[in-house]
């Protein structure tokens, strides 16, 4: 239940597998944990803007896992969830989905980019 993911329509599942696996080196990573929503949406549309341009493929996004939030509510990983979905980083993104272990697990997400 703390395992997000998304992607665009017609996304290619093997694709999205290899994702999952994190079988895509992530180039550059982004720390949103500690940060209140306010502060963490302009970081992840900055962020996710010069990944792009700087041209990485797969970024990792850690936002935590919410385990110290008011009631253990992971504001940020929802939040996020939205943000790579619907708001302003969204074009840039083909999919995303929470991290392996080793990268951070549910509190950090492998978002892959457009080239």
């Amino acid at each position: 239940e703390e395992f997000i993911e998304g992607f665009v329509q017609g996304f290619d599942e093997r694709v999205l597998r290899k994702l999952r696996k994190g079988e895509f080196p992530h180039r550059a990573q982004v720390d949103l944990h500690g940060l209140t929503k306010d502060e963490a949406k302009p970081a992840l549309e900055k962020f996710i803007v010069d990944a792009k341009l700087a041209g990485h493929r797969c970024v990792l996004v850690v936002t935590g896992r919410g385990l110290h939030s008011k009631d253990s509510i992971p504001v940020l990983k929802q939040s996020v969830q939205g943000w790579l979905t619907r708001g302003r980083p969204a074009k840039h993104v083909l999919a995303f989905c929470s991290a392996r272990p080793e990268d951070g697990g549910s509190g950090a997400v492998y978002v892959l980019l457009r080239r």
